[in-house]
């Protein structure tokens, strides 16, 4: 319906990528395709270890995201350049896909990841 205001929790997502002790990424979709992501990992987190698997194992995950970091620090890597990131608390940030990435320090990582409707299909 044209001007009806959506909501939506992370609490109930339509889809949960559990990684279990190293944390998870709950993932609801909007009306008009809009995904919202929220992503917890803990100290410890390797994409490479825990993501990648979950994912079919990509050399790199395929994946743009635009985001923000709520706490915590993740180390971004660019694959193919080797180029490292840092993003803490507060960044706003884009990622290209071809990337991997790790959890940098003992704190946990929480972020909140936004991807526009896939009009691909």
């Amino acid at each position: 319906m044209p001007g009806a205001i959506q909501t939506r929790r992370f609490e109930n997502p339509d889809q949960l990528l559990d990684m279990k002790a190293r944390g998870r990424i709950s993932i609801i979709k909007m009306a008009d395709g809009t995904t919202g992501m929220h992503a917890i990992f803990e100290p410890g987190w390797v994409w490479e270890v825990d993501e990648k698997p979950l994912l079919g194992n990509p050399s790199s995950c395929p994946m743009r995201h635009t985001g923000y970091c709520i706490a915590g620090r993740l180390a971004v890597r660019m694959v193919e350049t080797n180029i490292k990131t840092s993003i803490g608390p507060g960044d706003f940030f884009e990622i290209p896909a071809g990337h991997d990435a790790y959890v940098d320090g003992n704190e946990r990582v929480e972020l909140v990841l936004f991807a526009p409707p896939d009009h691909t299909h």
